[in-house]
């Protein structure tokens, strides 16, 4: 049963952008602005999240970089990369699934999402456990290849990360349930606190001990089995599991869940793998130091990524809901509100990592400065994908996973065929150019396809004029700081002083300060014009 056939009287209070609102009359402004009040208030706890996971994720990086060495520190990454792109196999698109069809079900007791649980679990589970036993038997063959540099540690290093699979696939798959059956701070708790916060102590505490890369991963892996028990603990009660729930789903549950996720299942496995096939690419190609190296200026590409990340998961819910009903004009709006959010938040990154690379690979250790070129080109091409906006969600949401995979197949063959070509020349370099065309590809594909769909402008004059503002006054600031301190820590720092003092001076600005007060009564529900949980008009469907 779709949200659409719920009564008012069904809705969880505690369920963020619950689908049982109402639908009452009104225009198609009306409805844009309430969707955007409440991917306002949504946005900011999942940037405020991303934003703590941002600065734990490189803590993590500082810590593997300085206390394994650019071998060792490719070796640990290549097994991060291992359970990462395994998981995102064996997970088969189901974390996508979930988050697409439960904002569609009614939760409680008497709802229908229990039974999406069986469906969208076994399946992955029982992927898991034949990849995890299949690897720890090839484990001994595989780790000279694949963990070069880790020593004679390499088989049991590589048979703990395969053993590992079925536990992360079952935290990724009960994450994407708690993102739709509570409200997004419990999720933030989980994803980006608890793992972010506790893989830096763990590993660090390894290191410190002299434990070795074993004993680091292990402190890698162990805060994915609490986040387990911990959503596990979440989810249940919101959809009723021990309190007499249905969980044996029907032949059309698993039909209509499978159409949609098995298409993602591929491109979910590119997505979360695309950094870790140039990692493992480069470990093969190139051996394990450029290996750490490029892993090392991949850690600073993603945190830079974390802002649409985190703006992504918090509104998925409510987008397969607006798109579920037909209401793609207040889709569109929500999608160009926080396009431009994520680019003004996020361009300022990737324009100072694309001038000041070696100031921030100094960080890691001399031997990772090598990596300039590599930082440079990758963080150029991030501005194409932040530029565009979460697009691959609205095809997502709105059930187009087959164009996803297209644009998701288009933009990994880029990227192994300019990497098995450019990385055994130029290391690590190499790399980046081939995962930077193919991140231009998958996301200049998917924005076109999404605008297809959606039949609505995902880009308005306001994003524009963001990204012009950003780009000027972040350029001018980098500029300065080149001119007075060079490309090392000391132009940075020069750099992010005139960027805040900037920042500081628009604030004296009557408009800027008129559209700083607009976007806090967003986030605090009080916009004076409808409530922003109000009903959403009718009139959008179909728009």
């Amino acid at each position: 049963m779709t949200a659409t056939a719920r009564t008012s009287a069904d809705a969880d209070p505690e369920r963020p952008d619950d689908p049982a609102t109402p639908v009452a009359s009104g225009t198609a402004g009306d409805a844009g602005a309430a969707e955007t009040r409440r991917s306002a208030r949504s946005g900011v706890a999942g940037l405020v999240g991303a934003a703590t996971s941002g600065l734990f994720g490189f803590v993590l990086a500082v810590v593997i970089t300085r206390g394994y060495g650019t071998a060792g520190a490719g070796a640990f990454f290549a097994a991060i990369g291992v359970v990462t792109v395994a998981t995102a196999v064996c997970t088969l698109g189901a974390e996508t699934g979930l988050m697409w069809a439960l904002p569609r079900r009614r939760t409680g007791v008497r709802g229908d999402a229990a039974r999406v649980l069986p469906v969208a679990l076994i399946p992955p589970l029982l992927a898991g456990l034949l990849v995890a036993g299949a690897g720890t038997l090839a484990a001994d063959a595989l780790a000279p290849r694949l963990l070069r540099g880790s020593g004679d540690a390499a088989g049991a290093l590589l048979t703990v990360t395969f053993a590992a699979v079925p536990v992360v696939v079952a935290m990724t798959l009960l994450l994407a349930a708690l993102r739709c059956v509570r409200p997004i701070r419990a999720y933030v708790g989980v994803q980006f606190l608890l793992l972010p916060v506790a893989r830096p102590v763990l590993v660090g505490a390894a290191a410190l001990a002299g434990g070795g890369l074993l004993a680091g991963m292990t402190g890698w892996l162990v805060p994915a089995a609490l986040a387990l028990l911990v959503s596990l603990t979440l989810v249940a009660g919101p959809i009723g599991l021990g309190r007499g729930a249905a969980l044996r789903p029907n032949r059309a549950d698993w039909s209509t869940f499978w159409r949609f996720a098995l298409p993602r299942a591929a491109s979910a496995a590119i997505d979360a793998g695309s950094m870790w096939v140039g990692v493992l690419l480069t470990s093969v190609l190139a051996g394990p130091a450029d290996a750490g190296v490029f892993g090392a200026v991949g850690r600073y590409v993603l945190a830079g990524q974390l802002a649409m990340q985190g703006l992504r998961v918090a509104v998925s819910p409510q987008l397969s809901r607006l798109l579920g009903r037909g209401e793609r004009a207040a889709a569109a709006a929500v999608h160009r509100q926080l396009t431009t959010w994520g680019l003004v938040l996020s361009w300022p990154v990737y324009l100072l990592l694309a001038v000041f690379a070696l100031a921030f690979l100094q960080l890691f250790g001399p031997e990772f400065t090598a990596g300039v070129p590599a930082m440079t080109v990758l963080a150029l091409a991030m501005l194409v994908n932040t530029g565009v906006g979460n697009v691959q969600s609205l095809l997502l949401m709105g059930g187009r996973s087959g164009l996803h995979l297209v644009a998701t197949l288009a933009g990994l063959t880029v990227t192994v065929s300019l990497g098995l070509w450019l990385i055994p020349g130029h290391g690590a370099t190499g790399a980046a150019v081939a995962w930077a065309a193919g991140i231009a590809t998958e996301n200049l594909t998917a924005a076109g396809f999404a605008r297809s769909v959606v039949r609505e402008p995902l880009v308005d004059a306001a994003t524009l004029r963001a990204a012009a503002a950003t780009a000027v006054g972040v350029g001018a600031a980098a500029g300065v700081g080149v001119l007075v301190g060079g490309r090392g820590l000391s132009g940075l720092v020069v750099a992010l002083g005139v960027l805040a003092a900037g920042c500081v001076g628009l604030l004296t600005l009557p408009r800027v300060r008129a559209g700083v007060r607009v976007t806090m009564r967003q986030i605090r529900g009080r916009d004076g014009a409808a409530a922003a949980d109000g009903p959403v008009p009718v009139s959008t469907r179909g728009r």
